[in-house]
């Protein structure tokens, strides 16, 4: 699984002009599932995010010389009781090593791919809480927006 985390104070998504899920401070995840994830990667997936120190400790200086507000690093989702925004993302991956038109053929097959996508969200929601886990609407075109927050961008690989 391949996902683009983006820290954000704030996201939203909209299918059909009407705002579906929003969240504010947390993350914005774009999540793709290639045809060889397996559920060991979605709880490898699941895991790593819910652990994953991004956001600062206000209770401690930040020793640095940035404009930082507390020390970096230091605090996961769980711990600031952040909220998780959650976008299907077959486009993740796309081959453009030849030709002008994109190739899909590493990414899952759709009625496969939403399987192992609802699981990815019940692990979420299961470290984080039920309301805390938003999402897109699977297979749709969506309108999403983002207030990047520092901004902080990681993109990861479950097989990397």
């Amino acid at each position: 699984m391949k996902v683009v985390i983006q820290r954000c104070k704030s996201a939203s998504v909209t299918v059909n002009k009407a705002i579906i899920s929003q969240i504010q401070r947390g993350y914005l995840l774009l999540v793709g599932i290639s045809t060889q994830d397996t559920k060991e990667d979605v709880e490898k997936l699941a895991n790593k995010l819910l652990k994953l120190r991004l956001f600062e400790s206000t209770s401690e200086e930040a020793s640095t010389k940035t404009e930082w507000i507390g020390k970096p690093w230091q605090n996961s989702i769980v711990d600031i009781k952040g909220e998780i925004l959650s976008v299907s993302q077959f486009t993740l991956y796309a081959n453009i090593k030849k030709g002008s038109k994109p190739d899909f053929h590493k990414s899952q097959k759709g009625h496969l791919a939403v399987e192992l996508y609802e699981e990815f969200l019940k692990l979420l929601r299961q470290g984080l809480g039920e309301d805390k886990v938003k999402d897109g609407e699977f297979g749709a075109m969506m309108d999403v927006a983002l207030v990047n927050d520092g901004p902080v961008t990681i993109v990861w690989d479950t097989r990397e």
